[in-house]
C-alpha cells in the first residue's frame, strides 16, 4: 500500500489509502522561498544602480524553487539534514532534486554523477539517512531515464536497477518520490511509461515533466494524462520556471532565448493528476556552455532578467 497523508491529532502522519493511489503530498503545504537565493543576493546588489533590473530579479526571488542536490555536496547526508531541517522549522514543504546517477546527462553539458553504481547507492542511502523519516518531496533524476538510449546496454541495466532501488530507499526514508519523465515532446508515452515501470513506478508516489524544459502547461497536462493511464493512474508534477512563453524550441533548448517565467509555483493546479506546478529549474541558472551561457548549474544574471522581463510583458506568471 501506498502513502497517504492523514491529520491525527493536529500532526501529519503517513499512512494508506484503501486505493492503493497516495493522495497529493502537496495539499495543505507551503512551498519553500529561500531567503538567500542567487536571485535574491543579485536583487539586493542592483537594488541601488540598477532599481528597475532588481524589480524584476525579485519576481524571481519570491517565488518557492526547488533545491538541486548531486555530485558537488561534499556530505549529502549532512546536507539534506539541513535542508529539511531548515525548511521544515519555516512551516514549509522540502521540494529537493536528487541529481547524481552515473553517467549524467550521457557527457553533455551537466556531466558528471557519481563514479559508479555501488557509489550511487551509497550515496541515496546517505540522502534517505538525511531525511530521517521527515516529509520532503524529492524528484529524482531529471533526464536519466528518457535520455538512456545515450548507454550501452549493461549500463541501460543498471540505470534501471539504481533508479528502482533508488526510489525505495528514499520513499522508506520518508519522501515522496516523483521519477523525472522528460518532456511531452520526448517520448512516446507508451515508450516513456515502459521506461518508468522499469524504474519502479509503482513504489513512487509519481513523475515529474518538463524539468528545466519550456512547453506550455496544458501540452503537458495533456501528456501527463496520457501517461498517467499507462502507469496505474500515478500523479505528475510539471516544471513551469520558463515556460511562459510556452513555444516549441527547435533545435537548441540549452539556454534557449525569447523565453519567459511560467506560472507562479502552486499546490492548486485545478487538474485531478497534477499534484503542483512547480519551479523545478531555477530560472538564472545555466544549462551549460551554449547560447553564450556560462557552465551548466552557474548563476546568470542576464538570463534571468530576460525572462523575468518577457514575463511581465506577457503576463506568464498569471493563472490562466
Amino acid at each position: 500500500m501506498l502513502p497517504l497523508l492523514v491529520l491525527v491529532a493536529g500532526l501529519v502522519l503517513w499512512a494508506s489509502s484503501s486505493t492503493g493511489q497516495a493522495a497529493n503530498p502537496f495539499r495543505g503545504q507551503r512551498l519553500y522561498v529561500d531567503p538567500a537565493s542567487p536571485a535574491r543576493r543579485q536583487a539586493v546588489a542592483w537594488q541601488r544602480s540598477r532599481p528597475a533590473d532588481a524589480a524584476h530579479m525579485m519576481r524571481i526571488a519570491n517565488q518557492p524553487q526547488a533545491i538541486w542536490l548531486g555530485d558537488w555536496i561534499p556530505n549529502i547526508r549532512a546536507e539534506v539534514d539541513r535542508l529539511v531541517t531548515q525548511i521544515s522549522a519555516a512551516g514549509a514543504l522540502p521540494v529537493l532534486v536528487a541529481y547524481n546517477i552515473p553517467n549524467r546527462d550521457c557527457g553533455l553539458h551537466s556531466r558528471g554523477g557519481a563514479r559508479s553504481g555501488d557509489n550511487y547507492r551509497r550515496w541515496a542511502q546517505d540522502f534517505a539517512r538525511g531525511l530521517r523519516g521527515r516529509r520532503a518531496v524529492v524528484i529524482l533524476e531529471p533526464d536519466a531515464l528518457p535520455s538512456m538510449d545515450c548507454l550501452p546496454l549493461r549500463l541501460r541495466d543498471e540505470r534501471m536497477a539504481l533508479m528502482r532501488e533508488a526510489v525505495q530507499t528514499l520513499t522508506a526514508g520518508g519522501a515522496a518520490v516523483y521519477i523525472d519523465a522528460g518532456n511531452a515532446n520526448w517520448r512516446q508515452p507508451a515508450d516513456m511509461a515502459a521506461l518508468l515501470r522499469g524504474a519502479g513506478i509503482d513504489r513512487a508516489q509519481g513523475f515529474a515533466l518538463n524539468v528545466s524544459n519550456f512547453h506550455n502547461v496544458q501540452v503537458n497536462l495533456t501528456y501527463g494524462d496520457r501517461l498517467s493511464r499507462l502507469v496505474g493512474g500515478k500523479h505528475f508534477i510539471i516544471d513551469t520556471s520558463r515556460n511562459g512563453r510556452g513555444t516549441p524550441v527547435v533545435p537548441e533548448w540549452c539556454n534557449a532565448r525569447n523565453q519567459a517565467l511560467g506560472r507562479a509555483p502552486t499546490t492548486n493546479t485545478g487538474h485531478p493528476l497534477a499534484d503542483a506546478f512547480l519551479w523545478v529549474k531555477m530560472p538564472g541558472q545555466s544549462d551549460g556552455n551554449c547560447n553564450g551561457g556560462p557552465r551548466a548549474g552557474a548563476w546568470w544574471p542576464d538570463y534571468a532578467l530576460e525572462l523575468s522581463r518577457a514575463a511581465e510583458a506577457l503576463g506568464s506568471m498569471m493563472p490562466r
